[in-house]
């Protein structure tokens, strides 16, 4: 396994995909009690492994089933779904049942591969280039969460940020609400408590028009956050357009003012905006 950031077994995939051929393994459905959830992946190749589907020997059958594939004759060109239940036949006590998926891919699936792929991160918007910005980029940057992070100013973002981390400078900064994608997570931490009213209310009104915007946080204090409250109200929202808000931001009981602290309960609170699996 080449890294444990599914942003580099990605990367590392695709690299490796355009110099020889591999089986994308890849659960599609999942029952009970399972390693990976479904849309786990792990890529097969002849003496290589990207990522992985949980391990253990059902991770060990796939792995010779998709080498067997690799080096059987004519090339399979359809997929093929195998069922494992997770019992004493494969060693294993989950209970469960996972479908597995092998796909035979090559380097001219990359660009597909790719779309279908990075599909699987939910969009996290962070608005704010500060010190709790970058703590949070860092915190982000091995989960499964695509970043894009808007700053009014320019040249507020570092020279080196992770390759899935896109990086917009906008002015006014509101004006980039309209462009968020689907079911962002949705982070205001700017330099100006007016940008951060400004960013809101945008975000609160494509929410009324479109309710794709899950989580809407927004940084600082219950008194910063009541003070917005009242200027949001005067604004014709609804108190229950405002409870959408979650406001001080990151899981409770964190206590730390630190932006690294900040940062890791801001993501564990993204982790928990995530589907339940079922």
């Amino acid at each position: 396994m080449v890294s444990q950031s599914p942003h580099h077994h990605l990367d590392n995939f695709l690299a490796l995909l355009a110099q020889q051929p591999a089986v994308l393994v890849q659960v599609e459905t999942a029952q009970g009690s399972v390693p990976r959830d479904a849309g786990t992946w792990m890529a097969v190749f002849a003496s290589k492994l990207v990522g992985t589907v949980g391990g253990g020997q059902l991770e060990h059958e796939a792995m010779a089933k998709a080498r067997t594939l690799l080096e059987k004759q004519p090339l399979p060109t359809t997929p093929e779904v195998m069922r494992f239940a997770l019992g004493p036949s494969l060693g294993q006590c989950c209970g469960g049942v996972a479908s597995l998926r092998f796909e035979r891919v090559q380097a001219q699936n990359v660009a597909t591969l790719r779309a279908r792929l990075q599909s699987a991160f939910t969009p996290v918007v962070l608005f704010g280039g500060g010190h709790v910005g970058h703590a949070l980029v860092r915190v982000l940057s091995p989960l499964p969460f695509a970043v894009m992070w808007i700053d009014s100013r320019d040249g507020v973002f570092p020279a080196d940020v992770p390759g899935h981390v896109y990086c917009e400078q906008s002015e006014p900064v509101e004006a980039a609400v309209h462009t968020l994608p689907p079911q962002s997570r949705v982070l205001i931490m700017s330099f100006s408590h007016a940008e951060d009213l400004q960013v809101l209310a945008m975000c609160l009104l494509r929410q009324r028009s479109k309710a794709d915007l899950p989580y809407i946080g927004l940084i600082g204090s219950h008194t910063k956050w009541a003070t917005f409250q009242r200027r949001l109200l005067a604004r014709g929202f609804t108190p229950d357009e405002l409870a959408h808000v979650t406001s001080p931001i990151g899981v409770p009981g964190i206590s730390g003012k630190e932006p690294d602290v900040i940062a890791i309960a801001v993501a564990a609170q993204l982790l928990q905006s995530l589907p339940a699996q079922p």
